[in-house]
């Protein structure tokens, strides 16, 4: 459903160059790499092997099976006589993928080596892709298990999930405010993605694809830390304190009762699988009133369902998904997607950035978190100049009030904007209209305009 437009341009670009190459290509289990490789590989030499999870001399039998059918020759069972015998009929650069390559790699570093001697040896061309769908061993794990040859590698890929502008794309009979709630709900996961229907409401989706026992994602959460992580009643217990507000370690330390030294080890741990981040905010020299870092949940899907199901576990499996969704997610819904429209609010601006249609070239933008007060958007260029923007998705207008808090917040950081941006999912105080026809530094941006 979400394209992948600009990972396969990439592999294009890298594909065209003179000589060889080795690419590493990785993402989540649930990123639909094999989909983008079908595209890729279509009209080229090319032989993919998907790996399997068994021991060294299973895994050989399987490649070296592959090979043989496939071009119907006989060869030794070594990974140095495989890699000999692929190649193309023509002088086509041939591609070479392994699917899955962690499962190999793991157990038997002898298949790296001839992959080296592969791609140092080959004339006429090779490209080739290793690939994984472990985010977490690709972080911790591959380099041990591939040695110093690892830096041979020539270029790492991590397939991104889908932007907003993505979702909005895929979804093109949804209003932008339906756009910023599936956003919110599942992120940009394509597989998840392919499971809302643009044909029901929000609250139809999370009743029939999250809520329902035989909803697709009714599992997922659990699934998708256990593919990767052990000890998940740890891991539970943490995210689900995260949920309930306890961003800083020593809050943690204080309500689940694990030892600073255990959960800063877990919490690695999630933040190489892409679950939790530590959200620091933006300098802009006012620190003595600002926050230090907090942890968030960083999965969009992990969020919702520990915000919203994991505390409420014995209730899902006795009550109806509908009856549910009423008394457990709907009134506190549009509080919780606040934060991901904040997110929309800073794509909006880095596109515009890209287009060279801010006031100055933003260099880098964040959020600034303040001890009594947060600024949802600060953007600065190389001179320290600033554009800001406060977001407003829950209320039903944007308030005079919150642009005056706006300019007490802007003093406690110790910035003066050159811009100010106001993004409203409803309406605007007439007062913020008038500011925004007579001063062109106020800019109101709604959701026609996202």
């Amino acid at each position: 459903m979400v394209s992948k437009n600009a990972e396969q341009k990439q592999l294009e670009r890298l594909y065209q160059q003179d000589g060889n190459a080795m690419i590493l290509l990785y993402g989540s289990i649930r990123s639909n790499k094999e989909q983008l490789l079908k595209d890729f590989l279509e009209g080229k030499q090319a032989f993919y092997y998907r790996a399997r999870n068994a021991s060294q001399e299973e895994q050989l039998y399987h490649f070296h099976q592959e090979v043989e059918q496939k071009y119907h020759m006989q060869m030794e069972k070594s990974y140095d006589d495989i890699f000999d015998h692929l190649r193309s009929k023509n002088q086509e650069k041939f591609v070479l993928v392994i699917d899955e390559y962690q499962n190999i790699a793991r157990r038997d570093p002898a298949c790296f080596q001839s992959l080296l001697k592969l791609k140092k040896k080959r004339t006429g061309g090779i490209f080739i892709i290793l690939c994984n769908s472990s985010v977490a061993w690709t972080m911790k794990e591959m380099e041990e298990c591939c040695g110093t040859d690892y830096k041979q590698i020539d270029v790492t890929m991590k397939l991104q999930d889908a932007t907003f502008l993505d979702v909005v794309r895929a979804f093109p009979s949804f209003k932008v405010e339906e756009c910023v709630k599936t956003y919110g709900i599942l992120g940009g996961v394509d597989r998840y993605l392919e499971y809302w229907n643009p044909r029901k409401s929000i609250r139809d989706n999370i009743c029939e694809v999250i809520l329902d026992a035989k909803g697709p994602l009714h599992h997922e959460a659990e699934d998708f830390i256990g593919s990767e992580l052990r000890e998940l009643s740890v891991y539970d217990t943490i995210l689900s304190s995260i949920a309930r507000g306890n961003e800083k370690l020593n809050d943690l330390h204080q309500d689940t009762g694990y030892s600073r030294a255990k959960i800063s080890v877990y919490m690695k741990n999630l933040a190489a699988f892409d679950v939790i981040e530590k959200v620091v905010s933006f300098d802009t020299g006012g620190w003595s009133n600002a926050k230090k870092g907090v942890y968030r949940i960083k999965n969009h899907f992990i969020a919702f369902w520990f915000r919203f199901v994991y505390p409420h576990l014995s209730d899902l499996y006795m009550m109806e998904p509908k009856e549910f969704y009423q008394a457990y997610i709907a009134r506190d819904l549009d509080d919780y997607l606040r934060r991901y429209f904040v997110d929309v609010c800073h794509e909006y601006l880095s596109l515009l950035n890209m287009m060279g249609k801010l006031p100055i070239h933003v260099q880098s933008m964040g959020t600034w978190i303040g001890k009594t007060g947060t600024i949802d958007v600060v953007g600065e260029d190389d001179v320290r100049n600033h554009i800001v923007g406060v977001c407003n998705w829950e209320r039903p207008t944007i308030t005079y009030e919150q642009y005056e808090k706006l300019q007490e917040d802007m003093a406690l950081a110790r910035i003066k904007a050159t811009t100010i941006y106001l993004f409203s999912a409803k309406s605007f105080d007439p007062r913020l209209v008038k500011l925004a026809s007579e001063d062109e530094s106020v800019i109101l941006v709604d959701m026609k305009e996202l």
